[in-house]
């Protein structure tokens, strides 16, 4: 008796499951056939069975971690806020804790494939810079809505400053989860600086742009 339609498409996403976590972990290199279809839960030779070659898979991981991401980060941005903070401050301070940086299966799926994503194929790559792209518009609108920063980038477009600030803090995260475990002190300098250093460029902007109630 074959396998159902059912079955087949949920052992399908538990190989999709165990790559994105693996990958997530170790590099997508580093993650052979064997290894993956035993983490799953089957054999190696039922991988055929679901994907024309591991680069299909790759594939699919990427525009599987890359939509979640995007969902996630919209989903956060519409998450109320009290008074004393902004969604996009709420968002800055979480990308760069500690928390999100030992985070690295669910976390930032940017951080966490950012050094795969030159050694991929296209298609790949193509589902990575497309959830990047998301994100960037995402962060856009949290900038725009924060008011005041947006009014403070003069020239600058709100595009480029969600580009400017996601570099930085994916920069940051990804240098802290480099020495985590060799030098767990310089990991959390690094969040801890480049935190205060984006959150004091906030405040600082926001206190040069325009007062609305001058302006009558």
């Amino acid at each position: 008796m074959g396998v159902s339609r059912e079955k087949a498409a949920e052992n399908r996403r538990a190989i999709i499951a165990a790559a994105t976590q693996l990958f997530r972990e170790r590099g997508v290199e580093a993650v052979g056939l064997n290894e993956l279809m035993k983490h799953a839960g089957f054999t190696q030779g039922g991988f055929y069975n679901h994907f024309e070659s591991k680069a299909a898979l790759v594939a699919e991981v990427l525009a599987s971690a890359m939509a979640e991401g995007a969902a996630e980060l919209a989903e956060g941005a519409r998450a109320p806020v009290d008074e004393s903070t902004t969604a996009l401050r709420r968002y800055i301070s979480y990308y760069l804790s500690p928390a999100h940086r030992d985070n690295i299966d669910h976390g930032c799926p940017v951080a966490g494939f950012a050094s795969d994503a030159p050694r991929l194929g296209a298609g790949a790559q193509s589902h990575f810079a497309g959830g990047l792209d998301d994100q960037i518009t995402i962060l856009a609108g949290l900038i725009a809505e924060s008011g005041s920063l947006a009014a403070a980038g003069g020239r600058r477009t709100l595009r480029e400053q969600a580009i400017s600030l996601h570099c930085e803090m994916v920069g940051a995260l990804v240098l802290s989860r480099s020495v985590a475990q060799a030098a767990p002190a310089l990991s959390n300098e690094i969040l801890e600086y480049v935190q205060r250093h984006v959150l004091a460029s906030i405040d600082e902007r926001s206190s040069q742009a325009p007062n609305p109630r001058k302006s009558h």
